[in-house]
């Protein structure tokens, strides 16, 4: 008798980005504004990512969906682009079982979504994006390099309303009511953002079974 796949989640682990040049205060700012972007997500999707801050930093939340993997790499990194703190985060997803969610925060949560999270957060180099684990093949890991590769361009206008765009069901016209702005220069940011390239990629991910086994895996 075949012995049925445990459920899998995406673990995000990621830490900012010459942190070392920020101000204390900054730092504080960058992390109030991811854990302000998951708790966003958390509403919209119906989950408890419990946020948790790493060695000043670093920080860590976990997603009950990996379907929404692409989703909340993209949303959280253009709320920080949306901060104009001039500060970003690499991101580490991490796609597999999860053994433990610890007891009051990710601290003490255990399972092979965050070992391979937090490996490879560990041997990024120069990466900004990456995604490893359970269902990981060729096709994802080059879609996270393509998506890095756009999203690093982002300015804080663009950021900002991609992350409007992103939850709940904001038309251009709200996007454009919201920020005080034209529905033709919320338009002309998305557009030139790259915004709807990302259509094809985000609904792989959303419909993709990761129990399924890649041609590659990177685990």
């Amino acid at each position: 008798m075949t012995k049925p796949q445990p459920p899998l989640f995406a673990v995000l682990t990621g830490d900012l980005v010459a942190s070392r040049k920020a101000s204390l205060a900054t730092i504080d700012r960058a992390m109030e504004v991811l854990q302000s972007a998951t708790d966003s997500l958390a509403k919209s999707e119906n989950f408890n990512p419990r946020f948790t801050r790493f060695r000043g930093d670093g920080w860590q939340i976990l997603l009950k969906n990996p379907n929404l993997v692409l989703d909340a790499v993209l949303y959280l990194h253009a709320s920080l682009r949306a901060s104009k703190l001039e500060i970003d985060s690499r991101i580490s997803a991490g796609i597999g079982s999860v053994d433990s969610v610890g007891t009051q925060d990710l601290s003490d949560a255990t399972g092979a979504a965050f070992f391979v999270s937090g490996d490879h957060l560990d041997h990024a180099k120069k990466r900004r994006f990456l995604i490893a684990g359970w269902g990981i093949g060729g096709w994802q890991n080059a879609v996270f390099q393509l998506a890095e590769e756009i999203a690093l361009g982002w300015s804080p206008a663009q950021a900002e309303a991609i992350t409007l765009m992103f939850l709940g069901d904001m038309t251009q016209k709200d996007v454009a009511d919201r920020l005080g702005v034209t529905r033709q220069a919320i338009q002309l940011r998305l557009a030139s953002a790259g915004f709807s390239a990302f259509d094809e990629a985000l609904r792989s991910f959303r419909n993709h079974d990761f129990h399924l086994k890649p041609e590659r895996n990177d685990d």
